[in-house]
């Protein structure tokens, strides 16, 4: 079965700009926070943030955090999402949950050819299949084993199902869909729409990342007016490899 990308922001630090306008100005006043505060109004935290984000001065945009659920992508997409570290991460256990019927993400490429997509669909219903046999083989070895050394059923059905479940993993596909939730302060989030929003970053993450970024713009768009791939602010830094669309990028993600 074919999965769908959704992405949620869940959660967000409150008032986001106001607090890192708040945590920036502390450096550089010899008043309290209460003072600060007082002073803080919509249009002085715009102008603040404005001057911030255009010397580079990124520490104090530390200070807020955004909390997204994300389903229906693949393995793929998450073995490359948690490779930014400044970030936290719960996601979908193979090893607890079953994957009964599992869903799969498509690439396009694969989902434009007929014949291709027929190979790729026969291919997630195979791994299905060898799953489900591996996950009784190995659960009824395993609920045997444990019965014998004087385990009550209940308890040895559950342990079963684990011991099982653990191993007959290892056949699933990278398509394979799964659920994280991650959180990620805004410092770290401009890294990664630097880089996955990027042409030249895989379609899957891509598509993640651009769609994150539509939704913290809605929370945040002075904090975020400028985030996107390197491109959208300099010139671009792929060298040689440049998708050569810098025109059609800036575009992009100026009317995003």
């Amino acid at each position: 079965m074919e999965a769908k990308l959704n992405v949620q922001l869940v959660q967000h630090t409150p008032e986001p700009e106001k607090v890192i306008a708040l945590a920036a100005k502390l450096c550089y006043s010899p008043v309290g926070v209460d003072s600060i505060k007082d002073n803080l109004t919509e249009e002085a935290v715009k102008k603040f943030l404005q001057m911030l984000l255009g010397i580079g001065h990124e520490s104090p945009i530390e200070h807020v955090a955004f909390t997204f659920a994300i389903e229906g992508v693949s393995r793929s997409l998450t073995h490359q999402l948690v490779r930014h570290r400044i970030g936290s991460f719960s996601q979908k256990s193979q090893r607890y949950v079953r994957e009964g019927q599992f869903q799969y993400i498509i690439p396009p490429e694969i989902n434009a050819i007929p014949k291709a997509r027929e190979k790729f669909v026969q291919a997630m219903q195979d791994n299905q299949r060898v799953y489900d046999e591996l996950v009784e083989i190995l659960f009824q070895k395993h609920y045997e084993k444990l019965l014998a050394e004087g385990k009550e059923v209940e308890k040895a059905k559950n342990m079963a199902e684990k011991q099982a479940l653990e191993d007959a993993r290892y056949v699933l596909p990278n398509a394979c869909e799964t659920k994280i939730m991650a959180t990620f302060n805004a410092r770290s989030l401009y890294n990664i729409f630097q880089h996955r929003c990027c042409n030249r970053a895989q379609w899957e993450i891509r598509e993640l990342a651009t769609q994150m970024l539509r939704l913290v713009r809605e929370v945040a768009p002075i904090l975020f007016k400028v985030a996107g791939p390197s491109c959208v602010l300099g010139s671009c830094p792929e060298g040689a490899m440049s998708c050569g669309q810098v025109k059609e990028v800036r575009e992009k993600f100026n009317n995003l």
